[in-house]
């Protein structure tokens, strides 16, 4: 039966007035934590404790279970979901995997969440341990796995949970592509996401549930479409596109975003909001209300001493990785700004090298690193993650998008836009080489630009590897923003650059001419 939305005064007056008892429910919500245990900055990369006693910083465990706390004193009924990528994206995570995650969740008090693709960067094995760590379902419908013994006995395609006397219905998904995305082994095969939840929405209605609510790590657009394509589901809580939304400057659109009756929730990424809506049903499951937004986890949030304390503790062994030697340099690599940014220099064709040799097999012919994200050099000798970290301290992760040649070579006229002032948005290639006259007028300064020996096609789709800050349109490159098929979720640029130097040691820095200034 589809279910209505009523919102209107009127319709809220009809229902206050009925003979039916209504049902409040206040849903709390994550998405795409991504192991930022700590605070982070507003750029979304790590926070300086001087800035945090300032109250530059936002996020971190510890004031979520501040927040948590507080959000459920408001409510009756409360629960608390997440719409996966818990894993990956700092140090945390490579050093405990699942385990400090698991950790957190638990103290948080977590009802379930859904697999994201990131849940399988390590393969079945970390994900399996994660699960049994855990005290609460995990969920995964778009997946037959029951040839993957790590997951048949444990991972849960729905699950029914009850809050007040009340049945919910809990469904999860994760990306349809997530066997390009991640390692989840050959024994998992993916399904399309509106049968998969059609499906279990209906087994659901068959018990006797009429209250769903999709746990969706999807995508803001594949939400919609699922909204649209099935019926019985009253909430949707995203993730995977680090979508926000709400009335607040970035929004990309209302909280909650109606498709139909469904309602769309998602609160950005990376610990930065809580998302928090209150929900109404009347006796036969439907939403007589709906309201609520993300709250940002701002220095108006107080840290919870006891989680400050833990995650301090948690973090004591980080130093070890800091410290640790991963690669060797046969010469000192250049990354000084004022070369990075007007010239090619030997740390940005290193990383837009390392950036393309990752997805090369991807289809993938370009590689673009803006010179304001190369921040150190290296020394010649020994090279630890400390210093890969210095270089690329922002914890940007790799971003893969299609443009046709003519926005590349408009991004290319931005990267040389501000020469006079050294500005970060000057590019890095791989891929590709182009000359500049910064002399000529700002648009047409650029010439000379071949792809793989080729005189780039203004009208041909490249595919482009950069990282999720560029991507975004950060440094002026907001002609990435609308590019087709972007992933701005991959792994850590840094840990790429450090697996790079690892295959190619001892390294040799150099380059090659494939920036040339007239």
């Amino acid at each position: 039966m589809l279910k209505k939305i009523l919102l209107t005064s009127a319709a809220m007056m009809v229902s206050a007035g009925a003979a039916y008892a209504d049902y409040s429910l206040t849903i709390l919500h994550t998405n795409d934590f991504h192991a930022r245990f700590e605070p982070i900055s507003k750029y979304d990369a790590g926070c300086s404790s001087e800035d945090n006693t300032e109250g530059k910083c936002f996020g971190g465990s510890a004031r979520l279970v501040t927040a948590v706390e507080e959000a459920r004193k408001r409510s009756n009924n409360a629960i608390l979901v997440d719409g996966g990528d818990q894993f990956q994206g700092t140090l945390f995570y490579t050093y405990y995997k699942g385990k400090l995650a698991a950790e957190m969740m638990n103290k948080l008090g977590y009802d379930a969440m859904t697999v994201g693709n990131h849940e399988f960067d390590d393969g079945p094995e970390v994900l399996r341990g994660f699960m049994d760590a855990v005290t609460f379902p995990v969920l995964m419908s778009n997946a037959d796995f029951s040839g993957e013994p790590l997951l048949a006995d444990k991972l849960l395609k729905s699950t029914i949970i009850e809050r007040g006397g009340e049945k919910i219905g809990l469904i999860g998904l994760t990306p349809h592509d997530t066997d390009e995305l991640a390692s989840p082994g050959p024994n998992v095969i993916f399904t399309d996401p509106s049968d998969a939840v059609q499906g279990e929405v209906d087994k659901l209605t068959a018990e006797g549930v009429n209250k769903i609510i999709v746990l969706s790590h999807s995508g803001y657009n594949v939400d919609k479409a699922v909204a649209a394509n099935t019926t019985g589901v009253d909430v949707i809580v995203g993730g995977h596109s680090n979508t926000l939304l709400g009335d607040m400057e970035g929004a990309e659109g209302p909280y909650p975003t109606m498709v139909g009756n469904t309602a769309i929730l998602s609160a950005y990424a990376y610990g930065k909001f809580l998302g928090e809506l209150n929900v109404t049903f009347d006796d036969d499951g439907e939403i007589t209300e709906a309201v609520g937004a993300p709250i940002i986890m701002d220095a108006a949030v107080s840290e919870d001493e006891v989680t400050v304390a833990r995650i301090a503790e948690a973090a004591v062994p980080l130093e070890e990785i800091r410290n640790k030697v991963v690669a060797e340099t046969s010469a000192a690599i250049d990354g000084d700004k004022n070369a990075c940014r007007t010239m090619e220099c030997e740390m940005g064709t290193l990383l837009a090298d390392a950036m393309l040799a990752r997805v090369k097999d991807q289809g993938i012919e370009i590689a673009l690193q803006n010179g304001g994200g190369v921040r150190s050099s290296i020394d010649a000798g020994p090279v630890t993650m400390g210093e890969v970290l210095t270089v690329l301290p922002f914890q940007n992760t790799l971003s893969t998008f299609y443009v046709p040649g003519s926005t590349i070579v408009e991004a290319l006229e931005n990267g040389v836009s501000q020469l006079t002032d050294v500005a970060g948005r000057f590019l890095q290639v791989a891929g590709l080489t182009y000359a500049y006259d910064g002399s000529a007028e700002v648009g047409s300064r650029v010439s000379d630009v071949m792809v793989g020996g080729a005189p780039i096609d203004l009208d041909k789709v490249y595919g482009v590897v950069s990282n999720n800050y560029v991507r975004n349109g950060g440094d002026g490159f907001k002609m990435f923003i609308s590019a087709e098929n972007a992933y701005d979720f991959g792994p850590d640029v840094a840990d790429v650059v450090a697996e790079y130097l690892i295959q190619n040691g001892p390294y040799t820095p150099y380059t090659d001419g494939r920036i040339t200034v007239k």
